[in-house]
């Protein structure tokens, strides 16, 4: 999404290298590209966990693309906000085109070297194509609100900090509004996502340890 932006200097790394370590000895063994998703709640570092892991598996070599659920919203982001305010009930996975994202990342898995995505402009409020080459693309980080419900992943983490963690965090980063309409919208958020993290192979922790739940990659249950 054109318009965000991460600051790596709070990563931490401890946990990055730990999560690099742990998704590194899983990949043997396995057909790339890989799919690994990143999942949790606003404000929770899915994209800065996904950019620090990014970049740690370049510096090994190995070819990543990152690919962000919030260019998959049905409503680019200020009209979402308005439909959001017009019926509450449209809170949720239905605001975001996951089969659109679940098609990509099958494509990807089925030796894509290029995919036409839709990419969002924040500040314009709009929603364009742009054309991702994936050559030499080992592997895929995707990362959402609502990705562990996607099928087309190998292993899923999932960040264990819920909007009352992340509220200092959310309003640092100046995107969510201060209004108690965003505080429902978070709460919906929640009770949604308590349900997502029994499908996490990896649980990130809110003191950011890395906790493995499973060690080989299995198909999501389905809600």
């Amino acid at each position: 999404m054109i318009g965000d932006t991460v600051d790596l200097s709070r990563v931490n790394w401890r946990c990055v290298h730990r999560l690099h370590r742990v998704l590194t000895e899983w990949m043997r063994g396995e057909k790339p590209p890989v799919v690994i998703a990143i999942a949790g709640e606003s404000g929770s570092g899915k994209t800065t966990l996904a950019v620090a892991l990014e970049k740690t598996f370049r510096e090994f070599g190995m070819g990543v693309r990152v690919l962000q659920q919030d260019d998959y919203y049905r409503l680019p982001p200020k009209t979402n906000d308005r439909r959001r305010r017009e019926d509450i009930s449209w809170v949720g996975p239905g605001e975001v085109n996951l089969q659109l994202l679940d098609d990509h990342l099958a494509a990807i898995r089925k030796g894509a070297t290029r995919i036409e995505k839709p990419l969002v402009i924040y500040d314009e409020d709009r929603i364009v194509r742009e054309v991702l080459p994936l050559n030499g693309v080992q592997i895929i980080l995707v990362e959402g609100t609502y990705v562990s419900l996607l099928q087309q992943v190998h292993w899923r983490v999932f960040i264990n900090r819920d909007y009352r963690d992340t509220r200092a965090d959310r309003l640092q980063r100046g995107r969510d509004a201060r209004d108690a309409f965003m505080e429902q919208v978070l709460a919906i958020e929640h009770r949604i996502l308590r349900q997502h993290q029994r499908w996490a192979d990896i649980l990130i922790t809110r003191d950011f340890r890395v906790r493995v739940r499973r060690r080989q990659h299995s198909t999501r249950e389905q809600a």
